[in-house]
């Protein structure tokens, strides 16, 4: 069953499209992401214009967050006043991102850029993510013990936000920290957001837990509040500014999206965490490597003429 997409200016299997949504409404729910990360390559596998599959997909964030967060309030597993601050940076990283994608787009090198910065940045966090998961497992299954570096990067940089000024408490999370760096971090986010049609919560949910040093149970909940909002900016200035949202596509994957998250959040309070994140690190990957190939592939046609808009 074929349907035209008029932004996109392709006809496209709609029994497909609504699965692509299932999946990553599914994901989100499960990891606390918006799904993008999955939703904006397979869109762009199956034929959709990179730009577009990055601005539609910021929708279906939208949509599979908005379920996925419903099920985490329920559970009181949100901390509003951190996400807050998140947000607010997150404004600022995402409208700072449209900017730079409208130059690209006029540019001509959006839809080389897009897949490059899926390549370094999936295939950087998966493999972070595949080796500490494995040493984790193999730790609990065999009790192994892994030496750990005294005075590596990471402790100095916890020391120096530390010593950063404007620190508020946090009850929820039942931490203190300076709202720098919520601010920093949630703004660098929301620049990929609006470049990559991701939720940000791959990079958003190590960050609250290694940075913020937030609880496990809240991250996910909080996760998901701030990608509400920074997706529904990014999605708002795509349409305004670059008028690369197919609204027809849009619906189909927020229907299915919304559906799939119900599902995702009900599956993740019954898997491991430590299976999650391995699970999580090997579907990174594999998009990673499938983007890879895509980039390396030789084009069915060396020039192509259209008509200028």
């Amino acid at each position: 069953m074929q349907i035209y997409l008029p932004i996109a200016e392709i006809p496209v299997n709609i029994i497909l499209i609504l699965a692509l949504g299932l999946i990553a409404g599914f994901l989100a729910g499960m990891f606390g992401i918006g799904g993008g990360f999955i939703a904006t390559p397979l869109l762009m596998f199956i034929g959709i214009p990179p730009a577009i599959a990055v601005s539609t997909s910021t929708n279906q964030i939208i949509s599979a967050s908005i379920s996925g967060l419903l099920a985490q309030l329920r559970k009181s597993n949100v901390d509003i006043k951190m996400g807050l601050f998140l947000v607010f940076g997150g404004f600022i990283g995402s409208t700072i991102g449209i900017s730079v994608f409208n130059i690209l787009q006029k540019t001509g090198h959006i839809d080389i850029v897009i897949p490059i910065l899926y390549v370094v940045f999936l295939g950087s966090i998966s493999v972070t993510m595949l080796i500490e998961t494995i040493k984790t497992l193999v730790e609990k299954k065999y009790g192994v013990t892994w030496e750990k570096k005294q005075n590596s990067r990471l402790d100095k940089f916890l020391r120096k936000i530390e010593n950063l000024p404007w620190k508020v408490y946090f009850p929820k999370s039942n931490i203190t920290i300076s709202i720098l760096v919520p601010i920093t971090i949630s703004s660098g986010i929301g620049v990929l957001v609006a470049l990559m049609g991701v939720g940000g919560g791959f990079l958003m949910i190590p960050a609250m837990i290694y940075i913020l040093r937030m609880p496990s149970n809240i991250v996910v909940g909080t996760s998901l509040f701030q990608i509400v909002f920074i997706a529904s900016n990014a999605t708002f200035l795509q349409a305004v500014t670059n008028h690369t949202v197919d609204i027809v596509l849009a619906f189909l994957m927020i229907i299915s999206s919304a559906i799939g998250a119900q599902f995702g959040t009900r599956a993740g309070y019954r898997v491991d965490a430590d299976s999650m994140r391995f699970s999580l690190a090997l579907m990174l990957l594999a998009v990673c490597v499938k983007m890879l190939f895509v980039l390396l592939a030789e084009p069915q046609s060396l020039y192509i003429i259209e008509v200028s808009k």
